[in-house]
């Protein structure tokens, strides 16, 4: 109980410094509750960096997040069908590459990566942090997927291909309505990674109207001239209210999705 209130603890300092007066917040940092609340800090947060309002930021990082979810959930779902159900030559040295790319650090690819982007002219454009998500990127989420199929009956898809069903028809109207739970699960984790790629943007994103959130926060942050934390803290705890939602509304098929593996013969 006392570790899991000492890891929320900063969290919920935040929140309630959001609404202390900036020039108070650290004098009073031992101090949870503000004296005067205010929110003046939302108001001032909200108005944005510039010319740029902080609306902008929030419309940039749905877009970025929906179209990467969409396309990492999709291409995922269907590289672990083809490693669960179809038999070709080289498929255990494929899955087996597949695994080893989850213990590659991502500083090992980003230099390579962005002179790759950089000659496509993708920097400063939303592509590097969408594209690639289409082309099943991440092999923890394959991983996840291929051992949820492979507890579904075989039996199901020998049924549906006796009825004369192609392997696309049983992926998606036998597969695709089981793994319901493991789709879930892959969103919310492949939402919130999005959600919270501060060196994708920062490595790829120039123009200040383009920034995501987890950009855009540090903007509030000038060690040359006086920081705006109220402000800060505000939009950051604004940035979190879509998290929450996504996991209250999720939950149900989240907790499935980790607890069970599929169905059993």
């Amino acid at each position: 109980m006392g570790i899991g209130i000492s890891m929320v603890y900063p969290l919920i300092w935040m929140v309630f410094s959001s609404f202390k007066p900036t020039n108070s917040i650290f004098a009073t940092a031992t101090q949870l509750f503000p004296d005067q609340f205010t929110l003046d800090n939302y108001i001032n947060g909200w108005k944005g960096i510039g010319r740029t309002p902080f609306s902008q930021f929030f419309a940039n990082t749905f877009f970025v997040c929906i179209i990467a979810t969409l396309g990492t959930v999709a291409s995922c779902a269907m590289v672990a069908y083809s490693f669960a159900r179809l038999r070709y030559r080289l498929r255990g040295p494929l899955f087996a590459l597949v695994l080893l790319t989850m213990m590659l650090p991502g500083e090992i690819l980003m230099i390579p990566q962005y002179l790759w982007y950089n000659k496509l002219s993708w920097v400063n454009t939303y592509l590097p942090l969408t594209v690639p998500l289409f082309f099943a990127t991440s092999g923890f989420f394959i991983y996840q997927m291929k051992n949820f199929i492979d507890g579904i009956p075989e039996a199901l898809d020998e049924s549906a291909r006796i009825d004369g069903c192609s392997f696309y028809g049983i992926f998606f109207r036998i597969i695709i309505p089981l793994i319901k739970p493991s789709l879930a699960t892959v969103t919310i984790f492949s939402f919130l990674n999005n959600w919270n790629n501060y060196m994708g943007a920062l490595l790829y994103l120039r123009r200040t109207e383009k920034y995501t959130i987890s950009l855009a926060l540090k903007l509030f942050c000038d060690p040359t001239s006086q920081s705006d934390y109220g402000a800060m803290f505000a939009m950051a705890t604004l940035s979190l209210i879509p998290i929450f939602i996504i996991f209250a509304t999720m939950q149900r098929y989240l907790t499935q999705g980790i607890a069970t593996s599929g169905l059993k013969g």
